[in-house]
């Protein structure tokens, strides 16, 4: 990947994984350890880890190791950045949409 990526492209593109985003949706329910978030997913413990090495890497989670269990939560700051910019473009949009209904009203 890149390293002259905004914040927001490194959110979007794990995001863009079905992966990344069950354990996003995993992780809303609280910490869990990576044994515990890889359980369900079919594949192998070092495959499943750089998934959460893309998560952690553009700040959507972070880990943290405590004895021998590495457990991760997640981050809501870089989470609001995406809403907040897709919020943006969705009232962008309808502005436009609401200009043009006016106008094809006029004609």
């Amino acid at each position: 990947m890149p390293h002259h990526l905004s914040p927001l492209d490194l959110a979007f593109h794990a995001l863009s994984d079905p992966t990344r985003r069950a354990v996003v949706s995993r992780l809303r329910e609280g910490e869990l350890s990576v044994s515990a978030l890889a359980e369900p997913f079919d594949m192998a413990l070092p495959s499943f880890s750089q998934h959460l090495k893309v998560l952690e890497d553009c700040g959507l989670i972070a880990s943290e190791k405590r004895g021998r269990t590495r457990w991760c939560r997640l981050l809501p700051e870089r989470f609001d950045a995406a809403a907040d910019w897709m919020e943006n473009e969705r009232r962008l949009a309808a502005e436009r949409l609401d200009r043009l209904e006016k106008y094809l009203d006029r004609t």
